[in-house]
Parts: structure tokens; sequence; C-alpha cells
């Protein structure tokens, strides 16, 4: 067949559009297999494809592929129309050069970018393509043909036999040995299924090349992202299994994605909502998406030894070279269940019938030989936000976890304590429970089993009769210890398993596979923590309906995403446990009871961030915590300064809390060690300290002192600036006022433009940007002062976030300091954003500037999380200010806030956080300004240590801002597991403001995801 191939160049496929179609124009070749196939663009824009069939393909097949199309013909069908030839034929005989016979036709153009092209497939996008192949599937099932009647070897149902003849042709023993092990499990597991599967007519080839997408833009703050738009060449279309289109669809758009499972998940779940698969055929769905994978291999491999020429033949090559391991790796039970949970039927069907033998078993020996229905026992809590469990992993093992545990049971005077079931949990973060290429989210957290608290060599008894199935002192595969596993069956004869994990080396002497263990036969004894890798003493108990072929290693944590498949795997072992339902606290309520019960209880303009919100239970360090366990890598909280939870900060607050709380009424030295800290990191001009609860509050003293000493009110504040939420603050802040809902800046606010140097009226190539921007501000100085009889203040972040942001041109703030001053104001540095050492440079951002401010405001993360607002500034407005009005703030500068705000100067200064920042700011600078070279959409990299922004615009010339898309990126890296913000006056500057121990490694994470959300 690759011998009749057609070998027309673009001039003769120009010329045979102008003679049988009238189509005038020029021809650009299509990548195909064995057709050819030109885009033919006349001078009007108008484009056709036409296509030249192989010389052995029939006419019946051709007129098949016609037929398709006119069936599927509708205004909303992503699939192209036949276009007649002049004389009115569909199909057209030509001769070429050779003397074979071809048949020409064609079709209209379908405009889109092939899915091939789109590296960052999101869970809308690919559940969008499951539907439109549920639509084809269910439009295409009235249609037949007996064109697709035929013999044909990439028909799905001679994949196997086509992997049997060709798979010596794969040289290559790093792919070849994956097919092997998948076409194994492909011949236990999925072909005896086939002859069961229903048949329809297909189109066979729903590869990525074959499919377009379009871009759109939605209106619920995702932004802009790829939708399926057309389908195309159905060259490939069989009478085969009906479920083929989506196992093939699903095979191809696996290709680079991290996790394919959840990608087949995605697309099962779209095809769902037009097309109900049978079980059969959900059962079979994932041996024939590794089937057409192992088929494509062995065909290419077959086909590039004949043409080796032919680079669209090795197309996908590379790409499934590299999935073929990770689909090996996963078991085909489990693949069977995710894909039967997403088409929303039951993941395990089997477990229902073992949970209904359990429930209603008369009798069930105690696992640990006692009544636990009767026994005194105490429920712990081990789950993400339980204050058992410590942030640093390193306290959750011996001796730490331990002591936790068995103090608590000695307090409640019990000798047994339970670890709930389904139970997210922090405790699994080494290595060992990370799955897949990225670990960021994906640590396993969901707890499968019950925990049996109680001192090592407590006697385990069998609950059931069974036989020894497997064991192993697998410490060194899973987190288990030693392990046994016992065989049940139910009345009816469907097995399943119990494992017992942490059990003593002794309880696997003399065991041996197939011994039979009766009920109430006690056969093993807990381990001590030095046998089970540090694990306190317990039982790990789990029931389990397919072991997937993994037998002890089987896992005892699941995924998050995974939930609701490892639970259907292994249901509550408290069937036989048996501890009372009432002793187990209730269920926390899910995140979308959260999300009601705030939409009911707030003001509807209380923001959230993400179209997706997120519910966090915990933070440490650089890291976030949802409650499923999910990590997050936090990449836009600047407030937990030194890191979530530091444990300096929180011991700080903690000790002092439990010797005294109270205000500055009252003399303590922490009031004046604190103020001391502080003022030592200022210039000495700044000598006089006010402590206060919060930012806002900080700026609103700041105009006090401002009116106290000058006299005046009148401000003059940068566009897009923020400074607070109380009402004066909002009056200087155009973020706000000159927003939604706003009422403009009042007579005495004078609004001076932002000193933006990428979009602003001066750029960073004129070097007196910043001299030009502060002569705005004089000239605003200037009239305030003739008008009004001079300048209260200015008042201005020094590097604005809000804003977009900005780092301030050189020279802008010593000019401007100037104006202000010469006209009678002061000068006050917001650096709430920017302060301790943040910008890497400096502890305070202005002095990078070479200025002192009269006034300095300081808050957020002066108390990394502890509300802690600070006024620095001269005695001499200080005295000012001391007007007979006494001044006092009910807990500002109280005992624990002072205690916590020195730990956070003393980790600043130990942990050298200020040069941590400026080395791994720089990192990332880097990584930024690469992406900007190969990302149209970035216009403008900017920042310094940890405090840098990404400004997206939809052309560099015009700088027309992208705000959509920027939301869309928030969204996307949100999913992908890191949060960002967006802000700027246009919302599409992505600001990166972590806590500072943020990491070179979540700085390289961060921009190779940028790098796919950008391209999606």
């Amino acid at each position: 067949m690759l011998d009749d191939s057609p070998r027309f160049n673009s001039a003769a496929a120009a010329q045979l559009a102008r003679d049988h179609f009238g189509m005038s124009g020029t021809a650009a070749q299509l990548p195909s297999e064995r057709d050819q196939n030109f885009v033919i663009t006349g001078a009007d824009g108008r484009q056709i494809v036409l296509k030249i069939a192989n010389a052995a393909e029939s006419r019946v097949m051709l007129e098949a592929q016609q037929a398709v199309l006119a069936h599927l013909a509708s205004p909303m069908s992503p699939t192209a129309r036949v276009i007649r030839a002049a004389n009115g034929a569909s199909l057209v005989e030509i001769q070429s050069a050779t003397g074979k016979t071809h048949l020409l036709w064609a079709v209209g153009w379908l405009p889109g970018e092939p899915l091939a092209d789109v590296p960052a497939r999101d869970a809308s996008l690919l559940t969008g393509f499951g539907g439109q192949i549920g639509l084809l599937d269910a439009a295409l099932s009235d249609f037949d043909h007996p064109g697709i009647h035929r013999d044909f070897y990439w028909d799905l149902a001679k994949g196997r036999a086509v992997v049997e003849s060709l798979l010596p042709r794969v040289n290559d023993e790093e792919v070849r040995a994956p097919i092997e092990r998948l076409i194994g499990e492909f011949d236990a597991r999925t072909a005896p299924l086939l002859a069961g599967l229903p048949r329809a007519a297909i189109h066979g080839d729903l590869n990525d090349y074959n499919v377009l997408t379009s871009r759109r833009t939605t209106n619920d703050g995702g932004g802009s992202g790829h939708h399926v738009t057309g389908i195309l060449d159905f060259g490939d279309m069989v009478y085969g299994y009906r479920v083929g289109d989506l196992a093939i669809a699903i095979a191809y758009a696996m290709l680079g994605d991290d996790d394919p499972l959840a990608a087949a998940a995605h697309m099962v779940r779209g095809y769902s909502r037009h097309v109900r698969l049978t079980s059969e055929e959900l059962s079979a769905l994932f041996g024939l998406i590794v089937l057409r994978l192992c088929t494509s291999v062995c065909i290419a491999a077959d086909q590039l030894r004949q043409q080796p020429e032919n680079e669209y033949l090795g197309i996908s090559q590379s790409a499934i070279g590299q999935l073929l391991p990770t689909l090996a790796a996963i078991p085909f039970g489990l693949a069977e269940a995710v894909l039967r949970d997403a088409a929303g039927v039951a993941a395990v069907p089997v477990s229902e019938r073992v949970v209904r033998y359990l429930e209603t078993a008369a009798t069930i020996s105690p696992v640990l030989g006692v009544d636990l229905g009767a026994e005194r026992v105490i429920v712990l809590d081990l789950s993400i936000a339980s204050p058992m469990v410590d942030g640093d992993a390193r306290r959750n093992a011996e001796p730490f976890l331990t002591e936790r545990v068995f103090g608590a049971m000695r307090d409640a005077g019990v000798r047994i304590s339970i670890g709930r079931y389904d139970e997210p949990r922090l405790l699994y973060v080494s290595p060992l429970f990370a799955t897949g290429p990225r670990v960021t989210d994906e640590h396993r957290t969901i707890h499968i089993g019950l925990d049996l608290f109680a001192v090592a060599g407590t006697p385990v008894y069998a609950p059931l009769d069974g036989v020894v199935h497997a064991f192993n002192d697998n410490n060194a595969i899973q987190d288990y210890g030693p392990v046994i596993i016992l065989a049940h069956a139910t009345d009816d004869g469907t097995p399943f398993f119990t494992l017992y994990g942490h059990l003593s080396r002794e309880s696997l002497a003399g065991l041996a596979v197939g011994q039979r263990i009766m009920a109430g036969q006690q056969f093993a004894t807990m381990g001590t923590a030095e046998v089970n890798v540090g694990w306190t003493p317990h039982l790990h108990l789990q029931i389990i309906t397919d072991l997937l072929g993994l037998d002890t290693d089987f896992p005892g944590v699941a995924r998050p995403s995974q939930r609701p498949i490892w639970t259907a795997l292994c249901p509550d072992p408290n069937l036989l446990a048996r501890v009372p339902a009432g002793r187990f606290p209730a269920d926390p309520p899910s995140k979308a009871e959260t999300l009601a019960e705030r939409r009911s209880t707030m003001g509807d303009n209380l923001s959230i961030a993400y179209r997706d919100p997120v519910k966090l239970v915990r933070g440490w360090k650089q890291y976030l915590y949802a409650e499923d366990g999910r990590r997050y890598v936090d990449a836009y909280n600047n407030v937990p300064h030194v890191g979530h939870c530091h444990p300096r900060v929180v011991e700080a607050g903690a000790a002092q809390m439990r010797v005294l709380n109270t205000n500055t009424r009252y003399l303590n030295d922490r009031l004046a060690e604190y103020a001391e800290r502080l003022l030592a990191t200022l210039p000495p001009e700044l000598d006089v300290c006010y402590f206060v609860n919060s930012a806002s509050e900080a700026n609103e003293l700041a105009l006090r002192l401002t009116r106290a000493y000058t006299g005046r009110r009148d401000m003059i504040v940068l566009d897009a600036a923020y400074h607070g939420n109380t009402t004066s603050l909002i009056d200087i802040s155009p973020y706000k006022h000159a927003g939604p809902g706003g009422s403009g800046a009042p007579e005495w606010v004078h609004v001076a433009p932002l000193p933006d140097t990428y979009r602003g009226a001066f750029r960073r190539n004129d070097p007196d940007a910043g001299a030009k921007y502060a002569a705005g501000v004089g000239r605003i100085a200037d009239r305030v002062s003739a008008e009004r009889g001079g300048v209260g203040a200015f008042i201005a972040e020094t590097c604005p976030s809000v804003g977009g942001q900005l780092v301030l041109p050189d020279g802008y703030l010593k000019n401007v300091y100037g104006h202000v001053r010469a006209a009678g104001g002061l000068c006050i540095a917001d650096e709430v954003q920017t302060g301790l050492g943040r910008m890497g440079t400096a502890f305070w951002a202005f002095e990078a500037h070479a200025v002192v401010p009269d006034i300095v405001v300081m808050g957020k993360p002066l108390g990394n999380g502890h509300p802690i607002g600070a006024v620095a500034t001269t005695r001499a407005i200080a005295d000012a200010f001391d007007n007979g009005m006494e001044f006092f703030s009910t807990f500002g500068g109280n005992t624990v806030s002072c205690a916590i705000g020195v730990a956070v100067l003393d980790v600043v200064r130990d942990e050298r956080l200020q040069e941590h920042a400026r080395e791994v700011g720089e990192r990332v600078l880097e990584g930024l300004r690469l992406l900007a070279g190969r990302h149209e959409l970035i216009g403008d990299v900017r920042g310094s240590g940890l405090f840098l922004g990404v400004e997206l615009v939809r052309s560099r010339a015009t700088l027309e801002p992208a705000g959509e898309e920027a939301s869309f990126v928030a969204n996307r890296m949100r999913e992908r597991g890191i949060l960002l913000g967006t802000d700027g006056p246009y919302h599409n500057v992505i600001k990166i403001r972590p806590p500072m121990p943020f990491s070179a490694e979540d700085g390289e994470l961060l921009v190779r995801e940028l790098d796919l959300a950008l391209e999606h």
C-alpha cells in the first residue's frame, strides 16, 4: 500500500485545484500517512483541503467517508463538508506521473490548532473533547456503509494480532519491555471481554493531529482556554468496537500528560454525558487504550523500515515511548475503577457485595482479642489540621508522634486508640508516598486503613476464616513493615482480602502461603517502631476487594484525586473492628458546604480567590494544605513572611500568651525591646515607633501625624494605589475610589501618574524617566501650594504592588521627595509589601533609592500572620502629634504582639532570609525572562528578590492588556498546585510574592508550570 502513495508536489496540487474545483491559489502540503492532503488558499483567503487518495484505496471507502460527512453535516458539527468538483462529481480520477490512478476530492477547510500542539490540556479541554467524541458516536449510531466493513490493519479488533506479528520489529528494549508487560495484562484482563463489546461505525483515528482546537473566552474568571472545534480525516473509518473512538482518542490525549489516568477520566466523564458505556466497555477501555499505543509503535516500526524518509510515520512515537512505562506501572484494575467512577457508575462493583456480607456477618472475632464496642477507647485526630501532627515532617516519627499518641492514651486511661479510616493526613510526605513526575500536590494523603494503636507485642487475631495469601517484611517497599494478607470469600464466593501491617518480624516465622487461619486464631503480634520504619506501634488494618496484582505492595494511603476509587477498593475496616459509630467525630464540612455557609453569612463583596476556591486547613513554611491534603506551593501570600506557622514565631507568641497579654497602658519590657529592634533596622532619623494592629491602622495614623505636623491634609498619591480599607484610606486609594463602587477622589486628594516605565509616558529606554515622572508630582505640589496653601504629604508604596508589581525608576523618589518637601509636605513610605528584606537588596525597599522618608508605614509581614502594624517617624513629628489628644490602640503593642515581632526579626536575621530572597529571586527572574523569549503573551518581567511581576499583553506593539489570560493562568496554576495572584490597573500582572522560605526548587517548578500554562 505504501508504494501506491501519491507523490504530487505543491505546484501540481495547485493545478489540480484549478482544473477540477475552479480554485486558484497556493498549495501547502499537510501531514499524512498513506494519502496526500493539501490546503489550497485562494487570493480571497478562501481555503479548501484537496485530498489525493492512495492508489490502492477503494472507491467504496472514499464514498463511505463522503457519506459520513453528509450524515454528520449540521451547523454545529465539528466536521468538514464535501466540495463537489466543477463537473458535479464528488470523486475525480487523476493520473500520476508513474501512471497510477488516484481519486481526487475536496472538503472545506476547518480552522484551528491541532490538539497535538496544545501541551497543557486542562480538565475543561479534555472533558469537552470527551463530550465531542460522545456526540460523534451518538450521531454515528445509526450510520452504516459497506465501505467500513473491511479488513483494516488499524482496526482495534486486529490490534492484538498486529502486535504479535510486528513486535519483533521494535528494536528499542526500553519500549518493547513495557509493551510486553501491557500485552500480557491485555491478554489476561481485556481479551476475554472483546467478543461481547457493542459494535458501530467509528471514526477510527482520533489521534491528536486529527482533532482541532480553538481558544475561547469565558466569563467565570477562568480566562481563555482551548476547546475542540474540529474533527478531521475519516479515512480510518471502520465498523468496530463502539468504545474504540474513545479509546483511541484517550491514547493520544495522554501523550505528554504527567497524570495520564486523570486525563482519561476527564474524557470518559465528558463522553458519558452523551453515551452510556456498558460495564464490559468500561472494563475493556484501558486495555484498548494501551493496545492502540502498542499497535501504533509496532506499525510505525514496520513502516519506518520501508519508508525511513516519511517523518509523519514516527510523529507520535517518541511521546508514546515515554508514556508506555508509565502505563505499564498502572494496574489494569485500578485504571478500570478510575474510568468506571468517571462514567458515573460503581468504581468497584464487587465492593458492594463484600460490604453487604460483612455488615450482615453474625460473628466477627475481635482483631485485638477485645470487644472494641465494650472496651473504652479514644479516636485520635491525625488529620491535616490536627494539633497532634506537626508541620515539620521530621517531628511526625519516632519519638515525637509516639509520645503524642501514647500521651493522649495515658491521659484518657485507655489501652487502645483508633486512627480513622478515610482520613486525610499530613504524615505521608516523604518521597515514598509521592506519585508521578510531579510531586507538588499529589502526595498520597488519604488513609485507607484503620489504625489500632496499642503497645508493641499486642496479639493480633483473625476476624474471619481465611488463608494466608501473601506476607513480607516490606518496609523497604511500602510503609507497613512486616505485613500479612489473608484471603477470604463471601457466601456467594466473592473473594476479598484483609491486610495487617506494622507487625513484628516474629509474626512471619513459620507462615506459608495457603496456610489456613481460623477466625479468632492469633496469628501475629504488633511490631515495634524500630521494625516498622519509625512508626508508632499500631496495627494497620485494611479490607481489599481487588489486590490489583500488587499483593504486599498494596498501598495503605491514596492520592486525594483518586480518593473515591481507593475507598471503593478498600471499604471501611470498621466493618471488622466494629468500633461504635458514635465514638467517631462527625466529618468536617465539605468544601461546597463551607462555601455555601460563607456565602450565607458574609457580604457578597468579600472576595474569594480562584474560580474553584481552595479550602485550606494547614500551612507550613512556603506550603499550604487543602482539606484533602493536597499541597500547594504558596507563591502569593507575603503576610507569613518567614513562613507559615514558623515554629519560633508560634512558640514566642504561645510562651508570652501563657505569661501575660496586656496593652501599652502598663509597663513591660517587651514594648521597648521590640521598638528598639525595629528602629535599629531603619535610618537613625526615624527614632520613634507607634504600634497598631494592621497596615490600615498604620496608614490612618500616618495621616494623623501628617496633619498634626503640617497643619494640612492635602495628599498626593499615585494612580492605582491602595493603602487600606478604612474610609480615609479608600479616599487616598485610587485603586478603590476610582473603581467599581467608588465615588472618586475627594478634593484634598491629588493623583499623580503611576511611574510605570513599561507602559507609561516615559519608558525604560529613557535615562531621565524617573526625573520626568517626578516632575509631574512637582507640578501637582506647586498647584496645590498655590491653590490650597501647601501639601500635607506624598504617600506611595516604595514598589507599587496593586499598581502591578512595579519597581520605581532611578531618581524618582529622590526627586519626588525634593518637590514635596519644597511644598512643605512630608514623605510617607508605605513598606507593607516590600519590607523585611523581601527585595533582597535591602531590608527596606526605600533604601535602594537613597532617600529617608519622614514616616514609614509597616504591617502584614511584621507579625507573620499575627496582626501587627507599625509606624516609624522622627522625634519632631512625634512631638507635634503630642498635642494633648491621647493616642491609644487597644491591641497595638500588646506583649504577645511584641514577642512575635521580635521573633520575626530574629528569624529574618538568623535564617539570612534577605540574602535568600536575593539569590532565589535572581534565579526565578532569569527563568521568567527566558519564558518571555518563548511566549509573546509575556510583555514584561520585573521585580527584585521575592517581589516579582509578569505582565501579560495581547500585543507587544500596542500593549493591549491580557487580563482574561492572566486570570486563566492564575487559575491554571492553582490547578497545578501553585498559588499566584493577579493585579495591576488592568488585572493583567501575575504577582509573585511568596513567603521568604520559598526555595530555588519551588522557583524552578513555578517557571516550568507557568511555561505550560502560557502554552495553553
